[in-house]
Order: C-alpha cells, then structure tokens, then sequence
C-alpha cells in the first residue's frame, strides 16, 4: 500500500486498521515514508485522532520497531520502574527522582526524550553535564542500571527507533500535543525498556500541552489504559504547570538546581512535593508498601546523601566526571552574562505565562527551533518568582542568563509581560490536582 493511501485515510477520518498502522511504523524507519509523509500524517492524527484500539496497535508496532529488554535473568523484575511527564518548563523531577528511587532499592532504566515545543528535555539536561553519554550502548546502559541502580539514556538505535523518528518530526511541526502520538510514544520507549512499574506526571496549566484538568485527564486515562494493556503496573497524576518548577529554567541552572536539591542545599517547596507524590507511588507500586513508609524512605535517603550518592555513580558511570557534586560549579557551561530584571510595580504575582518564558528560551538558543539546532546550555532564567509571592520594585522577578546584552534587550519586554501582578492578593494554585488508577 502507498504511503499517500494511509495518509488519505486518516486525514478523511477513517479508523486505521494493523496492516496500514504497521504500514507507517515501518515506513518510519526503512524511510519508505519521507519527512514530508511522516508530518502529514502526524497532522492528520492530530487532527483526527485515534481510536483506544489504533493506540494501541501503534503503541506495540512502535514498541516493535527494536529490541525490547528483558531483565529476567538480571534483575528482580518487579523492581524495575520508570517515571515519565509530559512536559513542562523547568521539569527537573526526572533527574532528582531516578537517584532517589536507586537508594531505595529500585530498578530505573529511564529511556528520556529532548525537548518539545517548549518545553525542556531531560536527555538535554544531561546532555549538558561534560562528559556524560546520553546514547551509550544497550550492554552498557543494562550494566549501569544493574550496578548504580539508575541510567537515564537517550533512545538508542535500536529501542523504539520509529519512535525516535516520529518524535523529532512532531516537535517542529505543530502535532507535539495529540494524545494517541503521545500515548504511543511514551509508552513505546517505556515497554521497550522492560518496565514493569510505571508513574506517569501529567502536566495541566498553561506551561503544558494539557491547557486544564479535563485535558489533562484525558491523557493520563489513555495513558493508563494503554499501559494496563500492555502489561504494566501504571499510575499517573494530573500536577500544576502554571508556573516554573522549581526555581530555575535552562539546562546548567537546573542540574545545578537539582545538585542542592539531593545534598539537602536548598529545595523548592512546590518540587519536593511533586518529586515525593512520584516516588512514593513507585515504591508502593514495587514493594507493596503504605505511603507513609515510602515517604520515610525518601526523605532518609535525601537527607543520609544517598540518593546524592547515585547521582554522581551514574553520572560516572556513563562518562561523566567521577567527582561531579564537588566540581560541578567549574565544569558546567556557564554565561558571563547575567542580569536582574525587576518587578515594575508594587504588589502580588497573579499569574506567570509560563509558555511564553519556555518560549523565550528557546530564542535565546536555550532550546531547539529545528531539529539540528545546537543548544546552549547556559542560557536561562534563574531565581523565578512564584505565584502568590509579594513585590515590589527592588524585587527580582529573575535573573536572566544570556549570551549578550543585546539578546537581553530584545526579550526584556516580553519577559515582562509574562508577570500579572496585581495589588490584591492571589489564591494559590494547586500543586497536584488528582490521580488516576
């Protein structure tokens, strides 16, 4: 069948049936669809829609495109597990909460992704740390996990590569929000990994593709749905994205930020929060425990340098520096370049654009606009005021990390704009909405 066939199909509506999903899985890897063909009918899914069933079975041919890992011989399977959001502007949990689950005795081969629209990519994040190998081998990246207990790795050749393809083409053409194409490119790379647990996060506010809750809740339904279908032990939660996550934004500023968050230096309330729900859900999905007592756990393990511990041993092990917590400040990217910028007025911060600063970012070269683009990683907000804070005009609403003054003064208005205050004050926005099982 041509490949212009299956398209037609989909962009008039038509229900997909396995022959021509696998017709479209294959043509993503044996390049029998071109760019073009993989954008339009990217599009016309987006459009559409998929039905649960052609979620499913684009979910398994993906999957299917590679090697799938098995940990059976290796590994006490039911202590593997992944996290996964959908995206936000400062989501740093990924990094914080791999080590965290390790020091507590888990199994955490996550398979992450780069940037989206947007938002931030874990696998750039680490991509950012000197040294360190997001696209190691399969034998390598087994051998970390089974020896640190966590490796958060790149999609290799070899592991859900249709995703791969699909992923990199939705991000620059508009389709990065369409459920089933998340759905399946999630879920792909997870069951790819072996998982048997999984926690999804999924993001509601305008820093996210899920604009409110019942959006929102539409995707982690269909998430979970797929997930139990294939096999999996899978929970998501519905968390605030109406503001930064944490207090800093762009790739060294969140690593960094990450590394005081694990040595106990300094934690963002609102992430601690998302972080603990994470954890806590994964611990009492593997080891059939209360919340109460995954709770100590986590905390023990922060608080004893444990989970600090793994971090630097995974790093390590996937050719980071061997010593990063104590040399992190001199081997990260850094901009000379950094200024204030103030509140204008007097009073209570009602709302944040959080899109609009992701955005911004990436016009900064903090992020990609095509698929080659080379990032700069120093580039970023530091010190975001949340909402609900007070301020006035000797306030910093940020400090911005630039690569010269004059990348300042183009952006400067539109940072501004991105603050509602107001003189009366805010109710405060929730942190996690709900659950779903």
């Amino acid at each position: 069948m041509l490949p212009q066939k299956v398209i037609q199909k989909k962009r008039d509506n038509g229900i997909l049936n396995q022959e021509e999903i696998d017709i479209f899985v294959k043509g993503l890897t044996n390049e029998s669809f071109s760019d073009s063909q993989i954008a339009s009918m990217s599009m016309a899914i987006f459009l559409n829609g998929m039905s649960k069933e052609e979620t499913v079975m684009l979910t398994n041919a993906m999957t299917n495109s590679g090697d799938i890992l098995n940990w059976e011989n290796e590994l006490n399977t039911e202590l593997v597990c992944d996290k996964h959001s959908t995206g936000g502007v400062g989501d740093k949990v990924s990094l914080i909460l791999a080590p965290i689950l390790a020091a507590c005795g888990l199994y955490v081969p996550m398979i992450s992704g780069r940037g989206l629209g947007h938002t931030g990519g874990t696998l750039d994040k680490f991509d950012s740390i000197p040294g360190y190998n997001t696209n190691p081998s399969i034998d390598e990246f087994k051998r970390v996990v089974k020896n640190v207990g966590c490796a958060v790795i790149g999609q290799t050749a070899n592991l859900a590569p249709a995703d791969k393809k699909l992923y990199s083409v939705r991000d620059i053409v508009g389709t990065v929000e369409s459920i089933p194409l998340i759905t399946s490119s999630i879920l792909s790379k997870k069951i790819a990994a072996g998982l048997k647990n999984l926690i999804l996060d999924v993001k509601v506010g305008n820093g996210s593709f899920n604009a409110n809750v019942e959006i929102a809740s539409n995707l982690a339904i269909s998430l979970v749905e797929v997930a139990k279908g294939a096999g999996l032990k899978c929970e998501a939660i519905l968390s605030d994205m109406n503001q930064v996550l944490g207090w800093n934004v762009g790739h060294t500023l969140e690593v960094e930020e990450c590394i005081k968050y694990l040595t106990s230096t300094k934690k963002n309330p609102r992430l601690e929060k998302i972080t603990n729900e994470l954890a806590s859900s994964a611990l009492k999905m593997c080891k059939n425990i209360n919340k109460q007592d995954a709770l100590h756990q986590i905390e023990e393990v922060v608080n004893n340098g444990t989970a600090a511990e793994k971090f630097e041993k995974m790093i390590s092990a996937l050719g980071g520096p061997n010593n990063f917590l104590q040399t992190y400040d001199k081997l990260l990217l850094r901009t000379k370049k950094i200024y204030s910028i103030f509140s204008d007025k007097e009073g209570f911060v009602h709302s944040i654009n959080t899109k609009e600063l992701g955005l911004i970012l990436i016009e900064l070269g903090g992020g990609r606009k095509q698929i080659n683009d080379k990032i700069n990683y120093s580039i970023g907000f530091e010190n975001v005021v949340n909402i609900g804070d007070k301020v006035d005009t000797s306030t910093e609403l940020l400090k911005i990390h630039v690569s010269s003054e004059n990348e300042l003064e183009k952006v400067k208005k539109r940072i501004y704009l991105c603050f509602n205050i107001k003189t009366e004050q805010t109710q405060l926005t929730e942190t996690i909405y709900q659950s779903v099982k």
